[in-house]
């Protein structure tokens, strides 16, 4: 079992947590980078060079120097190299998973090449269809029907096909990678109140009950819709082995809330397994050796975990990333 670490925007926080994490965690992992930038961090940091044999770094060059807390748009297809090289990887049975760093999109895009996120990319590169962000964190673990879309954009997007499709992915995940028998997942409605039996919005009566009826005639333990000011409450988000929101901010501010710094996005649906932390770059804390690591150490230990699983459920003996 090797991981692939992609160092993120080289300007934020991402080569340092990522070293930090890999070293710290102890797992058989390759930090993909410009060297010169990852031998920096380790001295910014105080991490023993060479790093231990458990760590390699495997080298792409900077397109431009990188200065910690300062953004270069000619770095912008740099940052996407990493995650080619480590799905090339990936692809040639280097690797069992994929640990991401945070990424800044505004750059990006800015930069004149068109992304919305590591979910969509990946998709998009493993010709994948639709894939489900689940964040894992604070007791519970949220997924997403809709990701990075303006707010304006979320109805239209909640089709009864995706919700469907949806529902399937996070039950069959949840089954085989967190090995969870039965997965309780709780739907979130839309509107405030769910809708206020139709008062405040009709999409909960249109299209996500029916969905979710629909679900558990499939087979799917799944519950709703929940207005999203009461699900988050402990005693009804601790009784779902899953949430499942209906747009980003809805899921992720109670997450993060409960969470921030050690949770851990998992993409699903993907043919290879993927985490990531669950920060952005931090370019203000870039340079001072004063970010914290924990959620890329905790990507990292999931990602070994649901590595571990999958093998076990291969050769037939228990696993470890159960509920």
């Amino acid at each position: 079992m090797r991981l692939a670490i992609t160092t993120g925007e080289p300007a934020g926080i991402g080569p340092e947590v990522s070293l930090q994490a890999a070293v710290d965690s102890g797992a058989d992992c390759d930090l993909i980078g410009d060297g010169e930038l990852i031998a920096a961090n380790a001295r910014m940091r105080n991490i023993a060079w060479p790093l231990p044999p458990q760590v390699r770094v495997v080298h792409v060059p900077l397109a431009a120097p990188a200065r910690a807390g300062t953004l270069d748009a000619r770095n912008a297809p740099y940052v996407l190299q990493l995650i080619d090289r480590a799905l090339a990887g990936w692809r040639a049975g280097q690797y069992s998973a994929l640990v991401t760093a945070p990424v800044h999109k505004a750059l990006i895009n800015d930069a004149g090449i068109p992304f919305s996120g590591h979910t969509e990319y990946l998709a998009q590169a493993t010709g994948t269809g639709l894939v489900v962000m689940m964040l894992v964190g604070g007791g519970m673990r949220v997924a997403l029907v809709t990701t990075h879309l303006a707010l304006s954009a979320v109805p239209a997007a909640i089709t009864r096909e995706r919700l469907d499709t949806t529902l399937d992915i996070l039950n069959r995940d949840l089954i085989a990678r967190f090995g969870i028998p039965v997965p309780r997942i709780a739907v979130v409605g839309l509107n405030p109140h769910a809708g206020e039996g139709g008062h405040l919005g009709r999409e909960e009566i249109a299209i996500i009950a029916p969905a979710i009826a629909a679900a558990r005639e499939r087979g799917i333990l799944a519950t709703g819709p929940w207005p999203a000011d009461t699900i988050f409450v402990p005693r009804n988000a601790h009784g779902a082995d899953a949430i499942l929101a209906m747009y980003h901010d809805q899921g992720l501010a109670a997450l993060k809330h409960a969470s921030f710094g050690m949770g851990v996005n998992v993409t699903l649906g993907l043919p290879l397994i993927r985490t990531s932390a669950d920060h952005g770059t931090a370019l203000d804390l870039a340079g001072k050796a004063r970010a914290d690591a924990g959620s890329m150490m905790e990507a990292i230990t999931l990602a070994a975990d649901l590595v571990r699983r999958a093998a076990a459920d291969q050769s037939g003996t228990p696993g470890s990333a159960g509920s």
